[in-house]
């Protein structure tokens, strides 16, 4: 990757957190290192770069993003190895999409130097936060949001973009079932599915709610215009495993192009096994479980990595997936931690070294 300098501002914190955080027992997105990113958009321009001691806020409540949520977001990890060096996994991707998602949001998009450099220097500061060992990692996330004063209906003039460290253990943990849903979807062709919107993730928690009431884990979505079609699942791109096959759908305006997702179909390839990219309807996967043939169904994403889902509910009927000793989740999993804490080759370069 390219080094573009930028310059960051750094202002240290007087003192640590870190002494008071057990990190054997955390709750994912709740504890936040000493320190945080911050950069101001105004006069038509990104400023400086700032790291600051984490914080709170001060803003006026007619923000434009408390309106018409001009908000949008990323999640990337990293890791330690056993010799204290700290990796960064397909950093570029996300740049590339907070941008892309940035754009579809009317937001300016945000420089290459000033992200990479900024992130980057935020790390070291905050490296002790990052634990060793698998499933242990600095959770980071950029975000940038409306902040121009004003309940006018149009794009703000002015934006913060921030990026938050919070130190993680395995996300999604335990059993999964999820409910194929019926009657709701995450995004319709033509809207913002693609983007990591704030308000596509909002709109998920009430059906979500509906499903864990009924005691599943999380939803699959299926397609707005007929609800016959297999697109996400909860937040995570979703697997499916039909006799030695993979399958999964094909990205689009409403299905993010997740990292991991795309990460697993170049393993599955390496490996020789076959890969379907292509819409997936529930008749199928019905079809599949009842003959036998549906062998596995899993989750990916930056928080997950990997989640195998047990067993999944539709239309009242609850279906079990067989256990698998040589299971798809589990090998992409370890192959996928093993060259994220660079325990083994990268010989799809996605490493990156923070130095």
């Amino acid at each position: 990757m390219e080094n573009i300098a930028t310059k960051v501002k750094i202002t240290k914190a007087s003192s640590s957190k870190l002494s008071s955080v057990d990190f054997s027992n955390l709750t994912f997105g709740k504890v936040y290192t000493d320190h945080m990113m911050v950069c101001d958009y105004k006069d038509g321009s990104w400023q400086t770069p700032e790291i600051v001691p984490y914080g709170p806020l001060e803003m006026y409540p007619s923000a434009k993003v408390f309106h018409y949520g001009q908000a949008v977001f990323e999640g990337m990890k990293a890791y330690k190895d056993d010799d204290d060096k700290v990796w960064l996994f397909r950093p570029e991707q996300n740049f590339e999409r907070i941008n892309k998602s940035s754009k579809r949001l009317a937001i300016p998009e945000f420089p290459k130097g000033h992200f990479f450099n900024g992130l980057e220097e935020l790390l070291k500061l905050d490296s002790e936060w990052i634990q060793k060992g698998f499933g242990n990692s600095m959770y980071i996330r950029p975000f940038v949001i409306a902040t121009e004063a004003g309940v006018s209906a149009s794009p703000s003039t002015e934006y913060k973009f921030m990026i938050l460290c919070s130190p993680a253990q395995s996300y999604y943990s335990g059993e999964v079932r999820v409910k194929i849903s019926e009657d709701y979807s995450r995004a319709a062709d033509g809207g913002v599915g693609y983007a990591k919107a704030a308000g596509n993730y909002g709109a998920q928690f009430f059906p979500t709610d509906i499903a864990k009431n009924e005691g599943y884990q999380q939803i699959i979505w299926t397609d707005a215009n007929t609800h016959e079609y297999l697109e996400e699942a909860g937040t995570m791109n979703v697997f499916f495993r039909i006799g030695d096959k993979l399958v999964t759908a094909p990205t689009s305006d409403r299905i993010l192009d997740g990292i991991t997702r795309k990460s697993i179909i170049d393993l599955a390839e390496d490996a020789n096994i076959d890969v379907e990219i292509r819409r997936i309807t529930v008749s199928e996967i019905i079809e599949a479980v009842k003959a036998g043939e549906l062998k596995e169904i899993f989750g990916s994403g930056t928080a997950t990595v990997v989640t195998p889902i047990l067993g999944f509910g539709y239309k009242g009927e609850k279906y079990e997936l067989p256990t698998i000793e040589d299971s798809y989740s589990k090998s992409f999993k370890d192959r996928l931690l093993k060259i994220q804490y660079n325990q083994a080759e990268d010989k799809f370069g996605w490493r990156h070294e923070v130095k």
